[in-house]
């Protein structure tokens, strides 16, 4: 391509450079052909108007002898191809040879004619308002006693001069093209002779650079080319050598990297990452093009650049907890980095080891956040438990009027630590492997766990007149499914409708099938969801008001349950919901016929 581009520049230059000077030049003879021209037809023309001012400068002494001047010129214009205009000092025409003066408009204004009044010999170029043609005007000042006493204007069409300025043209563009095209021919024929010495190189040094060390370049042109030539060739010979003892080395490492469990990778002391083990392969998904890129592009986090930076800037060993996203799914790796020097000692990369600690840190995260949760969910009942425990005992017991209350709100309290731990215990088996193991999942019919939910729940519903209809239920909808974990479901989503649903309000359960998928939806009118809080309904312990949860009675649990659940199930759980509109939630299961078809 290089080749190319250069025999293009030179072909262009060389082209440009002759279109230039032809156009210079050819601009130069046509403006000097048209100068030549209107210099000897004005000298011509002057001569002639010299000569009709001698005719006639007596006439113009007096009103009688110039009224004949008009009779005159038309005479003389039928012995010359010129047009002569006579004109006195007050710019009337007296006389015109092609036109009646009495007809014409006052010259006055007419430059030749100012230029003459003043003494001068006129000279100008228009075209003309009488014939509608460009002309060539000459005017000279007609003198009698050494008194100007008019004018006498000579004028000649231009038509052969510019038909002589277009065939100079046309012969000029002729020439042009005749030599653009020699010109053409000559710079390709120059340019092929030093641009295929190159075209020879560049395929040569192509050839190397895809690896095939043993080429070598061979040319004779006994300039600069052939010295680049051998230039190439020793670089190559030196090039081939230090690439055999390099692949030597590659492989003693490959035998080495290849045989560790932990992802292991290799950076220069620019962070670009150079080997990798199989095992940093499948764990970042690094593909052989990623290979030579910088780390922060291949592993993603600039952490670990950091780290990388540090080492080569300290030169020592350290070793950093790393925590990324790969694929979408969070990792957390403990990274020893150690640098290593090349045959001068200095820093010239890092070696990371990625040891995968991911499962070790969420079974962390999982402990600490439960332990805080339930700790926090806890201790409020407790507290409360505890105060009111503590105002009994210091002299409420021998109030009547308090005693009911403070034991109803500890009852009530117990009450709520005593659903938290059952719902707890309920995660907790759920989680459990070999539970999950022993649980069979079969066809289910829909209504009836729809209908028993319904009548575990009426008292709750009831106590604050809510509105219940299930519709759908008739219809003989099969799920694949648990009974007891699909009734569970269908529970704690009524009861989350029914807390949150204010007395008098209204609750619908829908069940239909839809392709070969089973759906329910629970929509109520409660008091909605805002949209900030919508995505995190289902984390555990997660309450969008906490104060009014509590009060409710909820233990932030119920929703995650469901949601676990219904995964468990192969299906998927979505939520809908509107500020003090209300709240949808619908529930997507695998139809039984369905699964037992595939």
């Amino acid at each position: 391509m290089f080749a190319r581009s250069l025999r293009n520049r030179l072909v262009v230059s060389f082209l440009a450079l002759i279109i230039f000077t032809l156009a210079v030049l050819g601009s130069y003879i046509l403006w000097f052909f048209y100068q030549h021209n209107i210099a000897s037809l004005n000298t011509a023309m002057l001569n002639q108007g010299k000569i009709i001012e001698e005719l006639i400068y007596r006439d113009m002494a007096g009103p009688i002898q110039k009224d004949q001047i008009d009779e005159k010129i038309k005479e003389l214009s039928s012995r010359i191809d010129l047009r002569v205009t006579v004109i006195d000092t007050a710019g009337a025409v007296i006389a015109d040879s092609q036109q009646s003066p009495a007809q014409m408009e006052n010259h006055t204004n007419r430059p030749e004619i100012v230029e003459a009044l003043a003494g001068n010999n006129g000279y100008a170029i228009r075209t003309s308002t009488t014939q509608d043609k460009s002309l060539l005007y000459v005017s000279t000042p007609i003198f009698f006693q050494n008194e100007i006493t008019g004018v006498v204007r000579v004028a000649m069409p231009l038509d052969h001069v510019d038909a002589g300025y277009r065939k100079i043209l046309s012969a000029l563009l002729a020439a042009s093209l005749l030599t653009s095209l020699v010109a053409i021919a000559f710079s390709l024929a120059l340019a092929n002779k030093y641009t295929r010495p190159l075209d020879n190189i560049i395929h040569t040094a192509n050839d190397i650079a895809t690896g095939q060390l043993h080429k070598r370049v061979f040319i004779k042109t006994g300039d600069e080319l052939e010295i680049l030539a051998h230039s190439i060739n020793n670089l190559t010979s030196s090039l081939e050598d230090k690439v055999n003892d390099a692949l030597a080395e590659h492989r003693k490492l490959q035998l080495i990297l290849q045989n560790m469990g932990d992802a292991v990778i290799l950076l220069d002391r620019f962070g670009k990452v150079t080997t990798a083990n199989n095992m940093a392969l499948t764990i970042f998904g690094i593909t052989s093009q990623m290979l030579g890129q910088h780390n922060i592009q291949v592993i993603g986090n600039s952490l670990l650049d950091q780290a990388v930076q540090e080492t080569i800037r300290q030169k020592e060993s350290k070793s950093i907890d790393l925590k990324t996203n790969i694929h979408g799914k969070k990792r957390v790796f403990q990274v020893f980095l150690a640098p290593f020097t090349g045959n001068e000692k200095d820093i010239t990369g890092v070696l990371a080891v990625f040891h995968d600690i991911t499962t070790l840190q969420e079974m962390h995260d999982r402990q600490a956040d439960f332990v805080t949760n339930a700790s926090h969910e806890l201790a409020t009942p407790l507290t409360a438990i505890k105060g009111f425990a503590e105002t009994l005992l210091d002299g409420a017991l021998t109030q009547p009027e308090l005693n009911e209350k403070f034991v109803r709100i500890i009852y009530d309290e117990a009450d709520r630590m005593h659903r938290l731990v059952l719902d707890l215990l309920r995660l907790a088996r759920l989680s459990a492997q070999e539970y999950r193991e022993q649980v069979r999942l079969d066809a289910v019919l829909v209504g009836p766990v729809v209908e028993a939910a319904k009548q575990d729940l009426t008292p709750r519903w009831q106590q604050k007149n809510h509105t219940l209809i299930i519709t759908g239920t008739t219809e003989p909808l099969t799920a694949l499914a648990h009974p007891d974990w699909l009734k569970q479901v269908i529970v704690n989503l009524l009861e989350n409708s029914i807390k949150y649903t204010p007395a008098g309000g209204k609750i619908l359960l829908t069940c239909w099938q839809e392709d070969n998928e089973i759906k329910i939806k629970v929509k109520d009118s409660g008091i909605g969801i805002p949209a900030k809080d919508l995505p995190l309904i289902f984390d555990r312990f997660y309450r969008v008001d906490r104060a009014r949860a509590r009060t409710a009675g909820g233990t932030g649990l119920g929703l995650a349950i469901a949601k676990f659940i219904v995964e468990m199930l192969g299906g998927r759980i979505e939520a809908a919901s509107l500020v003090d509109v209300g709240t949808t939630f619908t529930i997507t299961l695998p139809a039984y016929e369905a699964v037992s078809n595939t």
